[in-house]
């Protein structure tokens, strides 16, 4: 049998580790690019400058690792797993990796239970949560206890607002780090250090230009792993020789020809592009309007969601001063409810720009407004009695319906009978701006507070003496022993020429001047 040499056994063990070497970096590089990519220090970290920076909050906690609980919240591909995966090297406490989309109550429970055990030995457990805005109330719930007694330290990756999307109580105890987009030229140092880097594509000779570069980071749009797999897919699919991979132009413009655009209808870019449309109309700008609308419609936006949303835009910020403005978005609703897209986006292109060009007024959102927070402050207050409907003969016994005035029993088709609580009366909600119709609203609304005024005074005078009422009825009532209302002859129809003049009609000197009965209450079913 042969023996072997000390050396033949040197070179075998030499092979041997050559071949395993090998395998690791075939096996590397079938890893993707932003995966490789991913840095391990925070020195080779790029961008979010404003939180990493040697000195800093976040640098000082991680690098004395006295990491608290806290939440990583911005846009993909902006570094917030990679700041976990460094705050995992560098800590000395037990580090456990959650998915909010693999993991349940179960999983959890079971952890925390573990984390508890080893805080009781003198360790602490960090658990880091990627995606933490998909865990459901009961699952965030799980976390809280042992977050509040230190059991662990909870750190949490979102690109939705925390505000919305983590339980109260859990955020209350985190602290929140917003990351943001990288730069165009962050982005491109990010690039030219995968060309470069040994775990990138160092071992090979990368023809590509300074201006292939910068459009592979503009079109990513500070999305650090779009970038890289947009590289990675270009040089893959460029023709490579013995000399290098040449990057090909027309491989680019395939590759970026049109870049899927930058919006998740449940995110917070749904939300942020919403409320662009809706402050671009209400500025009357029409050409921003009309950007935002199409930047919503071709990222794939719910086209009833925009139209529901013009219904609304069409009384808040239109209202008085130009009514036809909801009428135009309820048909453009219809028009999208039956057609669809894409024939519907020329209806909303119709209504967005009626939206904008209309003149503007949001008097009926603050008269709105202010009633609701009288109705919130009075929600006990009774109505009063004499607009109250009494249906029955015992409610009317008790004074429902008793000095109701129905207004198209009278000349001016109204009286200045109290409809306000006593508490509100005299508060003013709705007020007329001098925007687009809503001017010759405010003239009405005056004629009709004067003539009310005038049928006032008249009424005062009448309960003093000096003379008769105002309140007749145009037609008089079913039983002028009932009302005592009679219209006067010698002065009716001058009245009905002249709207101004209350003080036309007279009350029956029989009949008590405070009780204004009218039809309605003598049997008629006016309502």
């Amino acid at each position: 049998m042969k023996q072997n040499s000390l050396f033949d056994l040197f070179e075998e063990d030499e092979l041997e580790h050559q071949e395993k070497q090998e395998r690791e970096k075939r096996s590397n590089m079938l890893r993707p690019l932003a995966d490789r990519m991913r840095p391990q220090t925070l020195e080779d970290y790029y961008g979010q400058t404003h939180l990493i920076s040697p000195g800093s909050l976040l640098w000082n906690m991680i690098e004395k690792d006295t990491i608290p609980s806290m939440i990583f919240w911005g846009p993909p591909g902006v570094g917030k797993t990679t700041l976990a995966s460094i705050i995992a090297a560098h800590t000395h406490s037990r580090f456990i990796n959650f998915s909010a989309v693999q993991s349940g109550i179960k999983e959890i429970k079971s952890v925390m239970t573990q984390a508890e055990m080893t805080r009781k030995q003198g360790e602490r457990t960090i658990v880091f949560i990627d995606e933490i805005h998909r865990f459901n109330k009961a699952q965030q719930d799980a976390f809280l206890p042992y977050v509040e007694k230190g059991s662990i330290v909870l750190i949490g990756a979102t690109t939705e607002n925390p505000s919305f999307e983590v339980n109260s109580a859990l955020l209350s105890r985190c602290k929140v780090f917003v990351l943001k987009s990288l730069t165009t030229e962050e982005t491109e140092k990010l690039l030219i250090q995968a060309i470069h880097a040994p775990q990138g594509y160092g071992e090979k000779t990368i023809d590509i230009t300074e201006e292939q570069i910068y459009a592979i980071a503009h079109f990513a749009h500070g999305d650090a792993r779009l970038a890289l797999n947009t590289l990675e897919m270009i040089i893959t699919n460029s023709p490579d020789d013995i000399h290098g991979v040449h990057v090909d132009e027309e491989i680019i413009k395939q590759v970026l020809g049109k870049r899927t655009l930058l919006y998740d209808k449940k995110g917070d870019a749904h939300y942020d592009m919403i409320s662009a449309l809706h402050k671009s109309m209400r500025n009357s700008d029409v050409q921003a309007s009309i950007y935002w609308l199409s930047r919503m419609l071709e990222g794939g936006e719910d086209p009833l969601y925009i139209a529901r949303r013009m219904v609304r835009m069409a009384s808040e910020d239109v209202g008085m001063a130009d009514s036809r403005a909801l009428e135009i978005c309820i048909a453009a609703y219809q028009a999208c409810m039956y057609l669809g897209m894409p024939e519907c986006s020329v209806h909303l292109t119709h209504a967005i720009t009626y939206l904008a060009l209309a003149p503007k007024s949001n008097a009926l959102e603050t008269a709105y407004f202010a009633a609701r927070d009288d109705a919130r402050e009075t929600l006990e207050e009774p109505v009063p009695l004499h607009i109250c409907n009494a249906p029955t003969g015992m409610m009317a016994d008790l004074g429902y319906g008793q000095g109701y005035e129905y207004s198209h029993d009278y000349p001016l088709h109204m009286t200045d009978m109290e409809c306000l609580p006593p508490k509100l009366k005299d508060h003013v909600y709705y007020k007329p701006t001098n925007q687009g119709s809503e001017a010759k609203v405010g003239k009405r609304l005056e004629q009709i507070q004067q003539i009310k005024a005038m049928i006032h005074q008249d009424r005062l005078k009448a309960r003093n003496g000096q003379q008769r009422p105002p309140m007749q009825p145009a037609h008089g009532p079913a039983s002028p022993a009932q009302s005592g209302l009679q219209p006067n002859p010698a002065v009716s129809s001058s009245s009905q020429q002249n709207p101004t003049a209350p003080s036309s009609f007279q009350q029956n000197p029989a009949a008590s001047p405070a009780s204004g009965q009218s039809a309605e209450d003598s049997g008629a079913t006016k309502k």
